[in-house]
């Protein structure tokens, strides 16, 4: 099976897929699956950018809109994590997971889906201390200081990734696991980032609780980006197993942003379309009750009978197909480049915040969950067209340059 791999998106799908299609002709090969590790840049109108952190001198509408409008048609499988450069407010109505466009899945703050016989695990957003604790107490619209926030990982999700047990083919993160820089050319990498040298001496660039998932988890690949750069290594494992790990650069001439690689698939022939996995979905189903919508802290729990959730999650599969239904539906206007979409933006659409994403409701309905994002004065039904606003950070000072991919308090570049 042929994966591509793809770093930081930045908005760019149409030249990452034209360049995928290149390489097909050039190479007569047939890529079966694209993966991207963040700052995909799903904004599917000039409001969805008002909720990207992002300084307004650097926002781009970028070409994402002509899939999710149907201009356009992603001609290849596509998976991806969220990163630090989002609109945040699209993501966090599929939470669990979903189509963000026909053909093009969002793998949820965190998740494991399986596509061609391979289990594909991933965790969105970057680390930052200060909020790994904390619960999701974000809402649209977004603070100038939330806005940030919104995209740093939290320790519910990685409790629930740490809960796996069967064996991961691949992980997609945005950004490093802590410490991976020690097992690559690591003078190599700091001497095209002299400046990254600080951080990997004292063992602080990447995210320490990604370290933890994969010494657990022990996926055989691992793919990340951020720090705008190729970086290859191989972690051992003490039971005799590898993780390779390959990060890369973003989309931009003559950088190494996209690496095609050969993976064996499972024996037999395999569906080539994104199934549910039953493990996570018991995963799930366990933690749901706990997910923290607050600032308070997730409680871990010992209690959580995963076994149980497992054998009625088994039975729910046996009776439903495992395949993700392609249920993507439009839940705000696409852009239209014959006009200007914030004219049309009425004052009561621009103060909507939270809306119901139909997917998300399937999903937790499928699994017979309450639907546990609703909040006092921003419950909205359901599958209407609407506009959800965030508010102007413009006034945000992020150290951020196209050619500039020094760490910041974010942990580094895109």
């Amino acid at each position: 099976m042929k994966i591509a791999v793809e770093g930081c998106v930045h908005g760019d799908l149409e030249n990452i897929y034209s360049t995928l299609q290149h390489l097909e002709r050039v190479q007569n090969t047939k890529i079966d699956l694209l993966i991207c590790c963040g700052d995909f840049q799903a904004i599917r109108n000039e409001e969805d950018m008002e909720c990207l952190s992002c300084p307004a001198k650097y926002r781009e509408l970028g070409s994402f809109w002509k899939y999710y409008s149907g201009v356009e048609k992603a001609p290849y499988p596509t998976v991806f994590v969220g990163g630090n450069h989002e609109a945040s407010n699209y993501l966090w109505e599929l939470y669990y997971g979903g189509w963000t466009a026909p053909n093009i899945y969002f793998l949820g703050f965190a998740g494991v889906i399986n596509f061609g016989g391979l289990r594909i695990g991933g965790l969105s957003g970057i680390f930052k201390s200060n909020d790994y604790r904390s619960g999701h107490f974000e809402r649209a619209p977004y603070s100038k200081s939330d806005i940030r926030s919104v995209y740093h990982i939290r320790e519910y999700e990685v409790s629930k990734l740490l809960q796996v047990k069967d064996r991961l083919d691949m992980f997609i993160s945005h950004d490093w696991p802590c410490g991976i820089t020690a097992y690559g050319d690591k003078e190599a990498l700091l001497s095209r980032k002299p400046h990254f040298r600080e951080e990997v001496e004292n063992n602080c660039l990447g995210s320490k609780p990604g370290m933890e998932i994969l010494r657990t988890l022990k996926p055989s690949y691992w793919f990340s980006a951020h720090l705008h750069t190729k970086f290859a290594a191989v972690f051992p494992h003490e039971d005799g197993s590898v993780t390779k790990f390959l990060a890369l650069d973003k989309c931009l001439p003559r950088r190494d942003f996209l690496q095609v690689i050969d993976v064996p698939g499972a024996d037999g022939p395999q569906p080539s379309h994104f199934r549910f996995d039953e493990e996570w979905l018991a995963i799930t189903r366990a933690y749901h009750p706990f997910l923290p919508l607050t600032r308070s802290p997730f409680t871990s729990r010992q209690d959580l009978s995963l076994e149980l959730h497992r054998q009625w999650v088994r039975k729910l599969l046996a009776e439903e197909s495992k395949a993700i239904p392609p249920s993507f539906v439009l839940t705000a206007q696409p852009y239209n480049p014959r006009e200007r979409q914030q004219q049309h933006v009425s004052h009561a659409a621009s103060h909507a915040g939270h809306i119901r994403n139909p997917q998300t409701e399937a999903f937790l309905e499928a699994l017979e969950l309450m639907y546990n994002f609703d909040f006092p004065g921003v419950g909205d039904r359901g599958g209407a067209i609407k506009q959800s606003t965030c508010t102007d950070p413009d006034e945000i000072q992020l150290e951020e340059d196209e050619d500039e991919d020094a760490p910041s308090d974010d942990n580094g570049g895109g």
